[in-house]
C-alpha cells in the first residue's frame, strides 16, 4: 500500500510540473506575441456600416493590422469605437488618421492610416487613455451619403430640363433650325464663285491699304523732320531777333540817357516857339488861296471864257 502511495504522488508532482510547464511555455509565447502587437483605439463619428471583427486595417495601402473588437461609446452612442490590433513596428504617431475605405464593389469597409510626418512623435498610452486613440476623419463614403439627397434633387431637376427641353415644341424648333442651316448652306455653295471673289478683292483691298499706311506713315515721318528742321530754324531765328530787338532798346536807352538834357531843352524851348510858327504858317497859305481865287477869276476875264450874260428884266 505504502509503494503504490509514492507511486501516486510521484505520478501527481510530475502531472503538475508538466501543467507548469505548459502554462510557462504558453504564458511566454503570449508575451513575445504580444510583445509584437500593439492594440489601437479608433473612435468613428460616423456609421461603420460593411466594417466587422476580423476586418482589415491598412497604412498607406499596406496592411499591419486587423479589428478586434467594435462597440459603440458608453458617453455617446452616435460614437463608434473600433479596438484594432497593430504591427508593433507601425508607424503610428500622434498626427496619424484613420477613415472608412470601401474594398471595391464587394461592399465591404476597411479602416486605412494615413499621415504621420517623420518630425511628428510616436503615439503612446497616456493615464487617461491606456489604450492609445487615433483620431478619425470622415470618409468619401460618408460625404457622399450626406450629400447624396443633395444630389438625388439636381438630378431630378436636370431631368426636368432635359424633359422641357426635349419636348414637342422644341424638337420642331430644332428641326426648323436644321433645315434653315440646310438651305444657308446650299446657297453658300451657290455662290462659292462671288464670294472667292470678293474674298480676292478684299485682298487687294488690304494689300493697297498697306500701301497707303505705309505712305502715310513715310509722309509722317517726312513732315516730323521737317518740322522739327523749321522750327528748329525759327526759334532760332526769334531768338536772335529778340536779341536785335533787345539791343536796339537797349541802344535806344542809351541814347535817351545821353541826350536827355537836350530833349528837355527842346520840349521847354523849341515846341513854345513852333506853335507861333504853324499858326504864321496856316495865316500864309490862306492868303496865297485867296490869292489864287482871284487869279483864276482873272484869267477868265481876259481870255473871254464864258463872260456872265447880262439880266434882262421882263
Amino acid at each position: 500500500m505504502e509503494t503504490r502511495a509514492h507511486h501516486v504522488l510521484i505520478g501527481a508532482f510530475a502531472i503538475g510540473a508538466f501543467l507548469l510547464a505548459l502554462a510557462f511555455v504558453l504564458w511566454m509565447s503570449k508575451s513575445g506575441h504580444d510583445s509584437q502587437f500593439a492594440d489601437y483605439d479608433i473612435v468613428f463619428s460616423e456609421a461603420v456600416t460593411g466594417l466587422s471583427t476580423g476586418g482589415l486595417v491598412q497604412y498607406n495601402g499596406i496592411k499591419v493590422g486587423e479589428v478586434r473588437e467594435l462597440h459603440l461609446a458608453t458617453d455617446d452612442p452616435r460614437k463608434v469605437i473600433a479596438r484594432v490590433r497593430l504591427d508593433a513596428a507601425a508607424p503610428v504617431r500622434q498626427d496619424t488618421r484613420a477613415k472608412l475605405g470601401m474594398q471595391g464593389v464587394t461592399g465591404l469597409s476597411f479602416i486605412q492610416l494615413s499621415g504621420g510626418a517623420p518630425g511628428s512623435p510616436p503615439l503612446l498610452p497616456t493615464p487617461e487613455h491606456p489604450v492609445p486613440v487615433i483620431p478619425s476623419e470622415e470618409s468619401a463614403l460618408s460625404k457622399l451619403l450626406a450629400s447624396g439627397s443633395d444630389i438625388v434633387v439636381t438630378a431630378n431637376d436636370i431631368l426636368l430640363r432635359m424633359n422641357e427641353m426635349l419636348s414637342a415644341e422644341n424638337v420642331d424648333r430644332v428641326a426648323a433650325t436644321l433645315k434653315h442651316i440646310d438651305q444657308l448652306s446650299g446657297a453658300l455653295a451657290d455662290q462659292r464663285g462671288d464670294i472667292g471673289i470678293a474674298i480676292r478683292q478684299l485682298a487687294e483691298a488690304t494689300s493697297t491699304l498697306k500701301k497707303t499706311l505705309a505712305t502715310v506713315d513715310s509722309m509722317a515721318n517726312t513732315t516730323n523732320t521737317l518740322v522739327r528742321e523749321d522750327v528748329r530754324k525759327l526759334l532760332q531765328t526769334a531768338d536772335t531777333a529778340l536779341a536785335s530787338v533787345d539791343r536796339m532798346a537797349d541802344s535806344a536807352g542809351l541814347l535817351v540817357e545821353d541826350n536827355r538834357a537836350a530833349i528837355g531843352a527842346f520840349s521847354n524851348q523849341g515846341l513854345r516857339q513852333i506853335g507861333p510858327t504853324v499858326l504864321e504858317l496856316r495865316e500864309t497859305l490862306r492868303s496865297l488861296k485867296q490869292l489864287s481865287d482871284k487869279l483864276g477869276a482873272s484869267d477868265s476875264l481876259l481870255l473871254g471864257r464864258d463872260q456872265p450874260k447880262e439880266f434882262q428884266p421882263r
